[in-house]
């Protein structure tokens, strides 16, 4: 009772990324508390399963394994999750911010008649007391996200429905293994009794994946442009750097609008999460929604002609100057300075 839950999304066998994210942060966020961390797997042919999960924590894994639950289905995975969380009543519910979980926490919520807070950047504990009432909450999820198109950002609580829920993107969280001989308690849900024939209205006939062809996320190196870039062709300096240094090339939303590269490369609050080794921002002013999904990069360098610059209060290192003036100059000097 009162426990954290997160729910895990299966893709051929493998836990997604995003999910063993929200169960290291759902393991931290558990100790502080003193509950138990506990995920909630759906799907078919899931024997052994728990050991992917263990590791990061998990201290009860409830497993629906059917052959009508995989693929994902929103109606019977919908009725699993609610009749679970009614049973199990979770003080707080993480799902990943990916087109399951955007289209399965919404309803969860709707069903519990709880709040739901979409695409948080962070989930930190604090208290909270009611200016008309005086009543006081104590260690309330924080649930925060940039808003109002990232102009500001928004600490957003749920202090009297239960579970408190949030979604989450993929690369906001770290993952790390909490303990690799963790073990945990396997609870097997029995779908018979949760599903009818209503739930599987909808039948998959078919299913036509194109795997991604482009992986910024788990690049050490990441040399990303912005408006300030100029063109396309200017562009192809940043791809020629990355290609030298063996890194891939970002941008922002700015110069993915203005067609210098495609959204697949796109980093920020609307794109894609990264924390490389060494972000080198080009032609980036630094709005929040670009330093929301690079912010925790080790180390970062700006590249922009005004000094004034919102990126540069963040880099590490500011070179002022021109994109096209100064990246030939770095891409002769490596050359030049490595075997």
């Amino acid at each position: 009772m009162n426990n954290i839950f997160v729910y895990c999304e299966i893709e051929d066998g493998q836990v997604a990324e995003v999910s063993l994210e929200l169960l290291t942060k759902g393991r931290k966020l558990a100790n502080e508390i003193n509950r138990k961390l506990e995920a909630v797997v759906i799907g078919h042919n899931l024997s052994g399963i728990e050991k992917q999960i263990f590791p990061f924590g998990v201290d009860v894994l409830h497993v629906a394994d059917n052959s009508r639950l995989y693929p994902y289905l929103t109606l019977p995975h919908t009725e699993i999750v609610v009749s679970l969380f009614k049973q199990e009543q979770p003080e707080i519910a993480l799902f990943g911010a990916t087109s399951v979980g955007r289209d399965l926490a919404p309803r969860v919520a709707s069903s519990l008649k709880c709040g739901l807070t979409a695409d948080c950047t962070s989930l930190v504990f604090g208290d909270h007391t009611e200016n008309k009432t005086g009543k006081e909450y104590k260690n309330l999820l924080y649930q925060i996200r940039p808003a109002f198109g990232g102009n500001i950002i928004a600490t957003i609580i749920n202090p009297d429905t239960r579970p408190q829920m949030a979604t989450v993107r993929e690369g906001v969280m770290k993952k790390e293994v909490f303990n690799s001989t963790h073990e945990g308690e396997v609870k097997h849900v029995n779908v018979d009794t949760i599903l009818n024939d209503s739930h599987m209205a909808v039948e998959i006939i078919e299913r036509h994946i194109e795997k991604q062809k482009i992986n910024i996320k788990n690049s050490q190196i990441i040399i990303s442009g912005g408006y300030g870039v100029g063109s396309k062709e200017n562009f192809d300096l940043l791809y020629e750097l990355a290609d030298l240094l063996g890194g891939e090339v970002g941008a922002s939303r700015a110069a993915v609008d203005a067609g210098f590269v495609d959204h697949a490369r796109q980093v920020g609050q609307t794109g894609v999460t990264v924390r490389p080794k060494l972000y080198i921002a080009c032609g980036i002013s630094g709005a929040v929604q670009h330093t929301a999904g690079m912010n925790e990069s080790a180390k970062i360098i700006s590249i922009n002609n005004d000094p004034k610059a919102p990126i540069n209060q963040i880099a590490d290192y500011t070179i002022i100057g021109n994109v096209e003036d100064i990246i030939p100059k770095m891409i002769k000097f490596y050359k030049k300075n490595t075997k």
